[in-house]
């Protein structure tokens, strides 16, 4: 069964949707199904893996309000063993329209619930907000990543959005976990770059991954050109460093069987109790 993971900051532009996109493709890469679900009116991880948002039919949206199914929405990509639930503007009213219904938080957990088995990991790419888009991302989640910008200003917004976080694990999902924070857009020729990562991991300690994700011209192209930068530009040092976050990733959460594999064993069962009958 996929863990679920979503990738949250209510601040914005501080790597979010890259960090999601660059692991979901280096993880995709080592032979683990990735689905990444992007519940982000904006749609750029929709784009950032060279789809046209604005021709996407069968969107998050179309899911979340029982309009299509998870068969219907999930679409593959060009990139090994990654899939995706795209996104669009049409997701831009959907918490005002949503405000009425019942477990409106677990809209989206209702949906995942169902098809968890078909992949290994599930991300999920958050709006950069606090709203109820995000709460039905941490309420289908099992953890939590935070792309942490290495600026005093996203310290400031960390404390809000671990509230938020423990809020969530008090009243909706008590098995939500804080999994990870992953440093990023780290300037080194600055001071305030090392005392931010000293102060996050003097806190935070095991829960911060060791790959620190520099500012990169590299990273900022690659979405013009509807790729991963670990896909645009391997040998990069903004790749690079995402390749040793996923390896890091995987050291900590790739213990499960694959999908593919959980897939042959239940076959490999079905057949043995078929013949057993028979």
């Amino acid at each position: 069964m996929a863990k679920i993971f979503s990738f949250c900051n209510q601040k914005g532009g501080v790597g979010k949707t890259t960090t999601a996109l660059n692991l979901a493709a280096c993880i995709g890469e080592k032979g683990r199904k990735v689905l990444l679900v992007d519940i982000d009116p904006q749609g750029n991880a929709t784009s950032g893996l060279g789809l046209n948002k604005n021709e996407a039919v069968e969107t998050v949206y179309e899911l979340i309000i029982g309009k299509s199914s998870m068969s219907q929405t999930v679409v593959s990509t060009s990139f090994t063993n990654l899939y995706i639930i795209q996104a669009n503007a049409h997701l831009s009213g959907a918490e005002v329209e949503l405000v009425g219904w019942d477990r409106r938080e677990f809209l989206l957990k209702d949906h995942l619930d169902g098809a968890v088995s078909d992949f290994d990991f599930v991300f999920v790419d958050c709006p950069p907000s606090l709203g109820l888009l995000t709460l039905n991302a941490l309420s289908a989640s099992d953890g939590i990543i935070i792309p942490l910008q290495c600026e005093y200003y996203a310290l400031e917004g960390l404390g809000q959005l671990l509230e938020t976080f423990q809020l969530v694990r008090e009243k909706l999902n008590p098995k939500l976990q804080l999994s990870g924070i992953i440093l990023t857009m780290a300037d080194f020729r600055t001071n305030l770059t090392e005392q931010v990562i000293d102060d996050v991991r003097g806190h935070f300690r095991e829960q911060v991954f060791e790959s620190v994700i520099p500012r990169a011209v590299r990273i900022s192209e690659a979405p013009s050109f509807g790729k991963p930068a670990v896909v645009y530009a391997r040998d990069s040092k903004g790749a690079l460093a995402y390749r040793k976050a996923a390896d890091e990733f995987l050291a900590r959460f790739g213990t499960l069987p694959l999908a593919s594999e959980a897939i042959s064993q239940n076959e490999g069962t079905s057949r043995e109790v078929e013949n057993v009958g028979s």
